[in-house]
């Protein structure tokens, strides 16, 4: 049965109805995207300029880009500088720059994820010279993050296994943060790789009967946490830090501290610049200014640590507890890489190629216990 006239034109009104509602609500959107990208808490604009730079980078550095950028664009060399800012997990950022994202500047969690950009060609070999400190404009620790009180009494590595403590940690195939979290128990535990079984040992007993949460990244293990999941966070100090910071708005029992084991890990998260950027120069001109005091400064006080000397010694009270042994990537490298030679062109492996060679490739012992729920 057809529509009558009166049919017909209520339906038109309703159409036009519809329609003028849905150009109402673009309009809205339109409006609240002028005027650039205002990620900052402030409204800050960070996309506007003549040039135009790309950065990718893994989830955690926002809070200390969130400052850095504007600081970047209050510059002369920065004035004219436009800012796209893309964060996740470590490992997937890295592989979404490979599959050609587009990218000015990446910041990883982990070197790995750099050395898969080299290897497709889109940053240069000598990328570690390119800047000051192996190009590591900052830095953390690996802590432990408790409920206020700290109920559980953490205090080390070995408290994590206690009958009922569950552990939040990110997944170590997508997050460069998870790798850190795991190496600082198991260069503990293992004295530097030189007990290897000692650390898988510990590490597969977490796994199997700790770990319950495995976010994605980082910043999405915080944000568990936050909602009430996991007596233990691994993470970041600078994560620590801002969680701790918090208190101040959380509600009673959402607050928290953190501690510092005597045994930890030093975190070193690399820059490169993509070397088909089209604008080189002010890809080169961000990453110069992460390692300036001013930036130095600014990555201190949000809770990364600096690694400019003076900058250093003068945020010191910044960063209190009393680490009795800082392990680092180079150190337990070297003791894994040993007897590597033979099929690595008569050298042995070190640093991170040798880490996640033995702990976290393919056919890493990590990668193993994961793979297999906890079970060596």
């Amino acid at each position: 049965m057809s529509a009558g006239p009166a049919t017909r034109r209520g339906i038109r009104r309703a159409s036009t109805a519809v329609l003028v509602t849905l150009l109402a609500a673009v309009m809205v959107v339109v409006a609240g995207c002028g005027g650039g990208s205002t990620d900052e808490p402030g409204g800050v604009d960070i996309s506007s300029g003549d040039r135009h730079l790309d950065l990718v980078a893994y989830a955690v550095p926002k809070i200390g880009f969130d400052e850095i950028i504007p600081a970047f664009r209050e510059t002369p060399e920065g004035r004219d500088i436009g800012f796209s800012a893309s964060y996740g997990a470590s490992g997937d950022q890295s592989r979404k720059v490979a599959r050609r994202v587009p990218a000015d500047v990446v910041n990883f969690s982990v070197e790995p994820d750099i050395t898969r950009l080299v290897k497709a060609g889109l940053v240069d070999e000598d990328w570690k010279k390119q800047a000051p400190n192996n190009s590591t404009p900052f830095g953390s620790v690996v802590a432990l993050v408790v409920r206020k009180g700290n109920p559980k009494n953490i205090r080390d590595w070995a408290d994590l296994l206690k009958p009922g403590v569950q552990v939040v940690t990110p997944n170590p195939g997508s997050s460069g943060s998870a790798k850190w979290n795991l190496l600082a128990p198991y260069a503990a535990i293992s004295d530097g790789g030189r007990n290897p079984q000692a650390g898988l040992d510990y590490v597969a007993e977490l796994v199997r009967d700790h770990i319950k949460v495995v976010p994605k990244s980082g910043r999405e293990a915080t944000t568990a946490f936050e909602q009430g999941q996991g007596d233990v966070l691994i993470s970041y100090e600078n994560e620590a830090i801002m969680l701790d910071r918090a208190n101040a708005t959380a509600g009673p029992n959402n607050e928290v501290e953190y501690v510092i084991p005597p045994q930890t890990f030093k975190i070193e998260n690399p820059v490169a610049v993509i070397n088909t950027s089209d604008d080189l120069a002010g890809a080169r001109s961000f990453v110069d200014f992460l390692f300036t005091p001013e930036a130095q400064r600014i990555w201190a006080e949000q809770g990364f640590r600096p690694v400019d000397p003076a900058v250093i010694a003068e945020t010191r009270n910044l960063f209190p507890g009393d680490i009795a042994k800082l392990w680092t990537i180079a150190e337990l490298g070297q003791v894994l890489g040993e007897g590597t030679a033979e099929e690595n062109d008569g050298k042995d492996l070190t640093g991170w190629k040798a880490v996640d060679d033995a702990l976290f490739g393919k056919k890493g012992a990590i990668t193993k216990i994961y793979d297999s729920g906890g079970k060596q």
